[in-house]
């Protein structure tokens, strides 16, 4: 469930109150959080006036108390260590089999660290408690006329930019199109996927730039070598990279099934501004699916019933769908 301090509860009740959740034969998610604080943020939700929403009364929950109230907005260490603790349990519950598929609510960094929980995000918990060091994030999004699905995949995700090449090498590169590849493969049999360069201009032959020239290059042809079935095109100029999904989420025919983005506000920048309420954070090479919303905990609009649902509402659906 998140922060308690932010918009998790009020996201979730929304998108689980639309009519794809209420038919008998579909698959009902199990929360885990504190009932006290759900039944309190539902009782709050409904004196805004807002309808629809799920009761919890009608939800089964896997309550963990909060330690102390919690003010939606202002978050502290107790917020941060019940989501880190809830995520914990959630793993769990994964990992024995009782569930197929995780969503989680956002949380906040720094009431995790503030509650003696020093990680960079869910992403790299999530890798500790599975084991699983090789964890990637893609964010996946259904476009308006269902008829394509942006996919972009991070080489990179939550480090400094100036970080960035240092962390970048071919063994890595390749990792990451074997990622990407495996998930295109679940709607393409033969994916088209593109690679953005580091720098302006993907370097421009050196002036702007080396990593493409000295290595980048080099592992991209030798990844096409090893993949002949698969169109690759980059590295490309990361300003004109992402064009060809533009035209594509406008319907405009189909783009490429995956894109391969080296930092995160690379990739980041063109999917929000393309599909914000509708992209999917999910995490690649666990032993199982992981689906988040895309946005953050929306501290300054929470508990005031402003909270659109359609980011939840995705991860809920691609974690049914996919898991």
């Amino acid at each position: 469930m998140g922060d308690p301090a932010g918009i998790g509860a009020e996201v979730t009740l929304k998108a689980l109150a639309q009519p794809e959740w209420n038919s008998a034969e579909t698959s009902q998610p199990l929360l885990v959080g504190c009932r006290r604080w759900l039944e309190t943020s539902y009782q709050q939700l409904r004196r805004h006036g807002l309808e629809p929403l799920r009761d919890p009364a009608g939800l089964e929950i896997i309550d963990r108390p909060l330690a102390e109230p919690c003010r939606a907005g202002l978050t502290t260490p107790a917020c941060g260590d019940a989501s880190f603790t809830w995520l914990s349990d959630a793993v769990d519950l994964v990992q024995s089999g009782r569930c197929q598929a995780l969503v989680t609510a956002p949380i906040a960094k720094a009431s995790w660290h503030a509650a003696g929980h020093p990680y960079p995000g869910q992403t790299e918990r999530l890798a500790e408690l599975t084991g699983s060091p090789e964890a990637s994030m893609l964010f996946t999004a259904l476009a308006p006329a269902g008829q394509w699905r942006l996919n972009t995949l991070l080489a990179t995700t939550h480090i400094p930019l100036a970080a960035v090449p240092q962390r970048l090498d071919a063994a890595l590169i390749e990792h990451k199109l074997d990622a990407l590849l495996a998930f295109c493969q679940r709607f393409s049999g033969s994916p088209h996927l593109v690679v953005a360069g580091l720098n302006p201009h993907a370097g421009e032959a050196g002036q702007l730039g080396r990593e493409e020239s000295t290595w980048l290059e080099a592992a991209l042809d030798a990844w096409r070598h090893r993949h002949p079935q698969v169109q690759l095109e980059g590295p490309l100029p990361p300003d004109t990279c992402w064009l060809s999904a533009a035209s594509a989420w406008k319907g405009s025919g189909p783009g490429p099934d995956g894109y391969l983005a080296l930092y995160h506000d690379q990739g980041l920048i063109p999917v929000k501004l393309l599909a914000f309420d509708a992209a999917v954070n999910t995490t690649l090479g666990l032993p199982f699916l992981r689906t988040s919303p895309d946005h953050g905990t929306g501290f300054a609009i929470a508990g005031q019933g402003r909270a659109r649902p359609d980011s939840m509402a995705a991860a809920l659906r691609t974690a049914r769908d996919l898991g």
